[in-house]
C-alpha cells in the first residue's frame, strides 16, 4: 500500500477523487485521511475547500456505483466467495461484514443508503446489498450522493477547524482522536433515527388495527 501512502502526502483533486473512490469500494483507504487532510490544506489556502467536498464526494459516487454494479450482476455466491478469499481478506473483508451490512440495509431499507453512509463498518459496503437488491439506480445514486456529502461535509469541517489548533505533524493523530468521538456520535444520531422510524412504524401499523 505504500503507493496509497504516497498519495496522500500529494493530495489534490484527482488524487482525492481516485482516494475516495477506492474507500467506496472494498480497497482500505480511510476517508478521514483523506478528505480531512484535504480540508487541512484547503484552509491553508492551497486548495479549494468546495472542490475538496465535490471531487471527494464524486469519488466516493463512483466506487460505490461499482460495487453496486458488480453485486447486481454476479450476485450473492460470487459476492461472498470474494469476501471469503484471499484477496478479499487482504481488503479487509469478510462474509460476517458482508452480511452485517446485507441486514442494516434490509432492516432499514432504501434510505440505509443514506445514514450507511455514516456508520463505521457499513459506510463502504452499503452499496452491495443495494445492488443484489436491484434498487433503483437513480434513488440509489441520489441517496448515496446525499449520504456521502453529508460525510464529506463533516470531515471537511474537521480538517478545516485542526487547521487553527494543531501543525500538520499532529494532525493524523488529531483526525484519530477527533474521528473517534465524530462516529460515536453519528451512530448514536443514526440510533435514534432508526428506533424513530421503527416506533412509527409499529404505531401505524396499530393505528390501523384499531381502526
Amino acid at each position: 500500500m505504500n503507493w496509497i501512502t504516497s498519495l496522500l502526502s500529494n493530495l489534490n483533486y484527482p488524487t482525492i477523487f481516485f482516494l475516495m473512490m477506492l474507500e467506496s469500494t472494498v480497497i482500505p483507504v480511510p476517508s478521514e485521511l483523506v478528505v480531512s487532510p484535504a480540508a487541512y490544506h484547503a484552509a491553508a489556502g492551497n486548495i479549494n475547500i468546495w472542490l475538496v467536498i465535490l471531487f471527494s464526494t464524486l469519488g466516493a459516487d463512483l466506487g460505490a456505483t461499482i460495487n453496486y454494479v458488480v453485486a447486481y450482476y454476479v450476485g450473492r455466491p460470487v459476492i461472498y466467495r470474494f469476501a471469503n478469499s484471499r484477496l478479499g481478506h487482504l481488503c479487509l473483508l469478510n462474509q460476517q461484514k458482508v452480511e452485517k451490512s446485507e441486514k442494516y440495509f434490509y432492516d432499514h431499507g432504501m434510505i440505509a443508503t443514506i445514514t450507511g453512509r455514516l456508520v463505521p463498518g457499513i459506510r463502504h459496503l452499503i452499496s452491495i446489498p443495494a445492488g443484489l437488491s436491484k434498487m433503483h439506480y437513480g434513488w440509489f445514486l441520489l441517496y448515496t450522493t446525499l449520504g456521502a456529502g453529508v460525510w464529506n461535509c463533516i470531515l471537511a469541517a474537521l480538517g478545516w477547524y485542526l487547521h487553527s489548533i494543531v501543525g500538520e505533524d499532529q494532525l493524523n493523530d488529531k483526525i484519530a482522536e477527533y474521528g473517534d468521538y465524530i462516529k460515536y456520535f453519528i451512530v448514536g444520531v443514526v440510533c435514534i433515527v432508526a428506533a424513530y422510524a421503527v416506533l412509527k412504524h409499529m404505531l401505524g401499523k396499530k393505528k390501523k388495527v384499531d381502526d
